[in-house]
């Protein structure tokens, strides 16, 4: 995975934060990210869904798989974290969307990107969580 994301990164810088192949033409964001318990910085290629109020939403779907991807355990531990978009960084906090304010969402973002609705039904019992990035 860390090869697939790597060449992801890569597409991403060398054409101002647009990248091919299936995720052309979805919004994409570089997630910079401070592992829990390395201490060790990581980024994660993201679909991102802009906000009208300016905060951006990222979907923690690892695929449809049954556990959280480890960025998630990172954002929780370390949410003041470095974005990419396009040819700009800043930084941004992350917060775990709660229930309540998941429910309108995630039926956006499956309206937008019927992938992600596929991740749940593959996931199991698994709830994807959802975050809202804002400028920190």
């Amino acid at each position: 995975m860390s090869d697939w994301n790597q060449k992801i990164i890569e597409e991403f810088r060398a054409n101002a934060g647009r990248v091919g192949g299936p995720f052309e033409g979805a919004p994409m964001i570089l997630v910079h990210h401070i592992g829990a318990r390395t201490g060790t910085e990581r980024v994660a290629p993201l679909v991102y869904f802009p906000e009208d109020d300016g905060t951006m939403l990222i979907v923690a779907s690892k695929g449809g798989a049954p556990t959280n991807p480890d960025w998630y355990h990172n954002l929780l531990a370390n949410p003041k974290v470095d974005v990419e978009v396009g040819t700009e960084t800043f930084p941004v906090r992350a917060t775990e969307l709660t229930p309540e304010e998941r429910a309108p969402v995630w039926e956006r973002i499956v309206a937008e990107r019927p992938g992600f609705g596929e991740y749940q039904v593959k996931a199991g019992g698994r709830t994807i969580p959802v975050f809202r990035l804002e400028r920190a």
